[in-house]
Formats: C-alpha cells, structure tokens, sequence
C-alpha cells in the first residue's frame, strides 16, 4: 500500500450496479457492493491497487520507494524468512481478501496456517475469510489503516495486525483478544513475539533502522525454539489430517 495521506475518501456517492458491458471506472470514494467493487476493478487492468473498505473504494497513490517499496519488501523478506522454516504457513502480497459484502481489502503481507486455519482458497483462486495476520505499511497514523481497516480486520477477527507507520518510525503490533485489538508487548530485550504464529520474531527497532542481519538473527532464535518446533508438528497434523479428508472424497 501507498502512502495515504491524501488517500481519505472524497464525498462518496452512492452508485448502482450497472449493465456488466460498460462498467465504470473505479473512482476513490465510491460506494459500491463487492460484486460491482470486483466487476469495476477486474476491467481497469492499469489498476494495480484498489480496496474496498466498509462499502468506500480507496485507491493509492503512486508507490514510492521511500516510504513504502522499501519498507514493503522489508517485510517481505522477514516473512518469506519464516514461511521457508514453518512449512503449513503460507503468505501472500497484495491479494484481494474477500471478507464479506462491503469489505474488499488488499493488505500489503499475510500470513494464514494452510490447512484448518480462518480463511480458504476460493474456486475463483480469492482468499475467502480472515488471514490469521496482515501487516500493512502506511505513512503515518492518519492513513485510513490504523482507523477504518483496523476496526475491520478487528470484527473479522484477523488475530494480529502490523503496522508499520513510516512517517513516524514505528512499528505497531496488535493482537485481538476478546473482540479487542490490545498491543503486542515487547519482551524485556525490545523484542515482538507472535502469539499466534510462535517462532515469528521481530526487533523493530532493528527493522526501522535498516539493520537486517539483526532482524535475521532474532527471526533465527524465534524458528529455532521449542515453541515453534512444537508450532510446526501441529500443523503438519493438520496437514495429514486434511490429506486424508480430500483422499476419502
């Protein structure tokens, strides 16, 4: 995702499905149902970034590096770091997540378990349901992320939710207990610790400065611990278990 400090809504309009020969183009701040949300969006191939959030289209604006890309891939590489060592955790950038009829969004990273986990892999190839975790990067804390998303992710139950704010050098991590987004704690060395996917590790401080061969060393640590060995046997039960479910069909 870009930066969106210029990214809030214009006064939307409500806008009726129209005839599937002609859509529209998609304008930031319409109102549309995801059905027409897809139609519109599917037909402006250009696009490469659109979202639909509580029925309110919002389109970025050009990527920079500085600010998003960079950061962007960052978090790429620190999850892509995970998922080669926790087989049965898959991630995915920039895919449209279907969450229901006014909720269309295309979270920059997500991490969901493959097999018995929130979400499913519809016929259409679209994640269907909430990821376990989505980390998105904005510019700062007036983005719409921190705000309308995050009430978003918070009653589909998306477990954790990253923000990495880049304006203001700062990594937020919430997790949700009981219907809640409550802030990840730091362990006493300045650590965040997944409690949804142990093993998964983060220093942030060592991330916003750029340092990371010390990010990779504390991913290291997280994936070579108890918890996550543990982490790694029940999903590969889960695994086996659906394998002989889709034998048996």
């Amino acid at each position: 995702m870009a930066s969106r400090a210029s990214m809030q809504p214009v006064e939307p309009s409500i806008s009726a499905d129209l005839s599937p020969q002609s859509p529209p183009p998609l304008e930031n701040g319409d109102r549309l149902t995801r059905p027409e949300f897809e139609r519109r969006y599917e037909a402006m191939p250009e696009v490469k970034k659109a979202e639909l959030i509580e029925g309110v289209v919002y389109m970025p604006s050009p990527v920079r590096h500085e600010g998003h890309g960079r950061q962007h891939f960052t978090l790429n590489w620190w999850l892509g770091g995970y998922i080669v060592a926790t087989p049965g955790v898959e991630a995915s950038d920039n895919a449209t997540v279907r969450l229901d009829l006014d909720n269309d969004p295309q979270p920059d990273v997500l991490l969901r378990i493959a097999h018995g986990g929130q979400s499913r892999v519809d016929e259409e190839g679209f994640l269907t349901g909430a990821p376990e975790l989505v980390a998105e990067v904005v510019s700062s804390s007036v983005a719409y992320d921190p705000h309308q998303k995050l009430h978003t992710y918070r009653r589909h139950s998306v477990r954790e939710y990253i923000v990495w704010r880049t304006q203001d050098q700062a990594i937020d991590w919430f997790i949700l207990r009981d219907g809640r987004y409550d802030r990840l704690p730091l362990d006493e060395a300045g650590i965040y610790k997944s409690e949804v996917f142990p093993g998964l590790w983060l220093d942030p401080a060592a991330m916003l400065r750029g340092d990371l061969a010390t990010v990779l060393k504390v991913l290291s640590a997280g994936v070579a611990s108890q918890e996550h060995g543990e982490f790694v046997q029940r999903l590969e039960q889960k695994t086996a278990g659906s394998s002989q479910v889709n034998r048996s069909r």
